[in-house]
């Protein structure tokens, strides 16, 4: 009896993973929707209501625990409770469409206001599906940010794919998707956040970190720019697996004990065409755009980079948003051999290759949506306080919206915009260094 509920919640949860790809009227979406309300009508046979409970991690129904199926689920039970839901009631005289405004409801924005679901569903017409908390959890934290544990569970989820494509065996195009979809769900729009945690040292080398910042950049600026979500995790997961020609030298020949001779310099620069080889063979279920933007994100908007070509090319957008986010996240990173770059610093080493390294219009649109001064960044301000950017102002990129957090009794939020001539940026503060005793306050 209870394998018949188990599945019951495993087609529910797959039917709310798909939502998040696929719009309602999509087939898959229709074909997950399906399959979910013949198994919930099943279990409901047997058990009416089904009720089921998520306690930390695992999901429960009565006194049982599935934690195999916890195991499998978890991105989605860690979805729902941070959407407030642990526990779900369904009736038996549940219709379908009733799910698929519950499924909207729980994948309304973030800005909806988690603790009035139930009254969501309500008000969408949903009588037959009951949402609420197991118990309170006293002094919960909304939101925590963003910290090591989840960038390096992030770098984990992603390695298996990125492992099993060095190893040229088979990838879970799916899985991989709706993991791609977690992290632009989750990270997107928290690169500052991931700066401040670059010093992540777990991989080759400091390669995969950058592939993925290089990602969730270019997702945000995708998304930002106007292309549909469908098309920004496309353009996500070629960013994902652009530079995977580094990593792939990095094992065979750069870990070579002794001098490397000159056919393997060789192969490290022309790392961008060993990533092309990688990525045509899963041309079939990744598509070809993450081929493409291999062997595109180093020819430059003039085509005077590499690999050198020998006849007239058109570069694809999405190598040249890769390409853009690619140097982006390059500059701002630590490395052995430089330091941080200011970010005004970044901005104006950018706009001189403006129309040759990059095009020129999106590279205007670029600094529109991230700004000379990221959201997340510390600040100096010109009477000594210290504080956060909040929000970019596209119509003004050197004078963000901020929060002023040190000292504390001088906190307020401020538009640079309307301050102008009283109030400026004096510098910016590195989290690394003389930023960090500051990074706890924001």
């Amino acid at each position: 009896m209870n394998e018949i509920v188990e599945n019951s919640f495993k087609d529910l949860f797959s039917v709310l993973q798909t939502a998040r790809l696929y719009s309602e009227w999509h087939p898959q979406f229709k074909k997950a929707l399906e399959k979910a309300y013949a198994s919930l009508q099943e279990a409901l046979k047997l058990h009416d209501p089904l009720v089921m409970g998520i306690v930390g991690e695992e999901l429960i129904f009565q006194k049982e625990i599935f934690f195999e199926l916890s195991k499998v689920l978890k991105q989605m039970i860690l979805f729902l409770a941070q959407q407030g839901v642990e526990r779900i009631e369904i009736r038996r005289q549940v219709a379908a469409d009733e799910l698929v405004k519950f499924i909207n409801c729980l994948l309304m924005p973030k800005g909806e206001n988690k603790a009035q679901m139930q009254e969501l569903l309500e008000n969408s017409g949903v009588e037959n599906i009951i949402v609420g908390k197991i118990k309170a959890a006293a002094g919960a934290d909304v939101d925590k940010g963003l910290n090591l544990a989840d960038y390096r569970g992030t770098l984990d989820k992603l390695s298996g794919p990125l492992e099993a494509i060095l190893e040229q065996k088979e990838v879970n195009t799916l899985l991989l998707r709706h993991t791609i979809n977690d992290v632009m769900e989750g990270l997107v729009g928290r690169y500052q956040e991931l700066l401040n945690l670059a010093t992540v040292k777990r991989y080759d080398t400091s390669s995969f970190t950058h592939m993925l910042n290089t990602a969730v950049l270019s997702m945000y600026f995708s998304v930002k720019f106007g292309f549909s979500k469908a098309d920004s995790i496309d353009i996500g997961t070629a960013a994902l697996f652009h530079d995977i020609g580094k990593i792939y030298i990095s094992r065979k020949i750069i870990r070579k004990p002794g001098v490397l001779n000159e056919e393997e310099w060789q192969n490290v620069r022309s790392h961008v065409l060993a990533g092309t080889e990688i990525m045509l063979r899963y041309a079939g279920t990744l598509g070809i755009l993450p081929a493409v933007v291999c062997f595109e994100h180093h020819l430059r908007y003039d085509l005077s980079g590499y690999p050198k070509l020998a006849f007239s090319h058109r570069l694809h957008v999405a190598s040249m948003i890769v390409c853009i986010c690619d140097v982006y996240d390059a500059l701002s990173q630590r490395r052995s051999y430089k330091n941080d770059y200011p970010p005004d610093m970044i901005y104006e080493i950018m706009m001189k290759e403006k129309g040759a390294f990059f095009h020129p219009e999106l590279l205007d649109k670029f600094f529109r949506i991230i700004g000379v001064w990221p959201v997340g960044t510390l600040l100096e301000l010109s009477d000594s306080r210290i504080a956060i950017v909040r929000e970019e102002n596209e119509d003004d990129i050197f004078s963000p919206k901020v929060e002023v957090v040190f000292p504390q009794d001088k906190k307020e939020k401020i538009d640079l915009k309307e301050t102008k001539s009283a109030l400026k940026i004096k510098r910016w503060l590195n989290p690394l260094g003389d930023g960090k005793q500051y990074t706890a306050l924001g």
